[in-house]
């Protein structure tokens, strides 16, 4: 299993840098926790949402969970709940812990920042 994290700002100042933990190789069964820092942006205790997508080479982006800042809102997949975990903690980062890892959870991982999330 191959792990790469990237980054998206969607309608956020250019002056926020997100930092990404570096790739990783797994093997199914196993576990791994990605990990974003957002700099020049506060998010902790924030309305803004850290949001975790994946994507397999050759298929469309797969939204995998989000969660506001000040904590009062997750959301997950249906493909990952129970086994990905999204969370913020007071120094601005945001995680991304995934167990029971699968062949199929091969794939490069984004960290987003989103200023306003729909869901339905």
């Amino acid at each position: 299993i191959v792990i790469l994290v990237f980054l998206l700002c969607p309608g956020v100042s250019s002056d926020i840098v997100l930092t990404q933990s570096g790739p990783q190789i797994k093997k199914p069964g196993e576990s791994a926790t990605l990990s974003c820092t957002f700099s020049g942006f506060t998010l902790s205790g924030s309305t803004y949402y850290a949001g975790w997508v994946r994507q397999d080479p050759g298929k469309p982006l797969e939204w995998l969970g989000s969660i506001r800042g000040d904590k009062a809102y997750t959301y997950y997949a249906d493909s990952v709940k129970g086994r990905f975990t999204v969370s913020v903690d007071s120094s601005s980062k945001s995680y991304l812990e995934m167990s029971s890892l699968k062949t199929e959870d091969t794939a490069v991982y984004y960290c987003a920042l989103i200023n306003q999330l729909i869901t339905g």
